[in-house]
């Protein structure tokens, strides 16, 4: 009877024994199995999320291609522009030709007719005058002078012509023939306004 007895409690503890790592093992793979189900809900979430993102992508990037390309313009440099003045005395005797800066108080170059030919007659002549302005011009280039005001003068006054010579005109066009921009021209002949009393008095000169 004894020996029954303690066969029998022994058998319920192999029982239990055996009921345990049966028990672990069903419990395992209901992690694992756990495990996999929550893999698979988040595998089609991260799919959706990223099929959105590639939607967007291409909404973005739809507009983009459709709109037209602005063709940027090439960036120009532009030279600093340097003005002077250009100062034309023309007689009957001879043509001078003065440039100075924008106050008149520094001088940039001077040349005259009488510097270009060798006989007094041609001093005043056009092509002097030509000659001296195309010599001024590549003078002042190398300075830096992109642009020119010209101011002309006839010898004037009381007794003088009002009218400068001829050559005035021939320098202004070799002027504009070096490339050199040419601003405003003004005629800056002194005029007589009311001082000395001429020659000859009241009754004019007797001859």
């Amino acid at each position: 009877m004894l020996e029954k007895e303690a066969k029998e409690k022994k058998q319920p503890q192999k029982k239990k024994q055996q009921e345990k790592p049966a028990s672990e093992e069903a419990k395992k793979p209901k992690k694992k199995a756990d495990e996999t189900e929550a893999v698979e809900k988040a595998e089609p979430k991260a799919k959706k999320k990223a099929e959105e993102t590639t939607e967007e992508a291409k909404t973005e990037a739809a507009p983009a291609a459709e709109a037209p390309v602005e063709a940027k313009e090439p960036e120009v440099r532009r030279r600093k522009e340097l003005w002077a003045v250009l100062h034309i005395y023309s007689s009957k005797n001879n043509t001078i030709l003065h440039v100075t800066d924008m106050t008149g108080c520094e001088t940039l170059s001077v040349k005259s007719g009488g510097m270009m030919v060798k006989a007094q007659r041609e001093e005043a002549s056009p092509y002097a005058a030509m000659q001296a302005a195309f010599r001024i011009a590549d003078e002042i280039k190398d300075k830096g002078v992109t642009g020119l005001h010209i101011k002309v003068r006839a010898p004037g006054g009381h007794n003088g012509p009002r009218y400068p010579g001829k050559g005035a005109q021939a320098a202004i066009r070799a002027i504009s023939r070096t490339g050199i921009m040419i601003g405003r021209i003004e005629d800056v002949t002194p005029m007589p306004y009311g001082g000395c009393t001429p020659a000859g008095g009241k009754r004019g000169r007797r001859i």
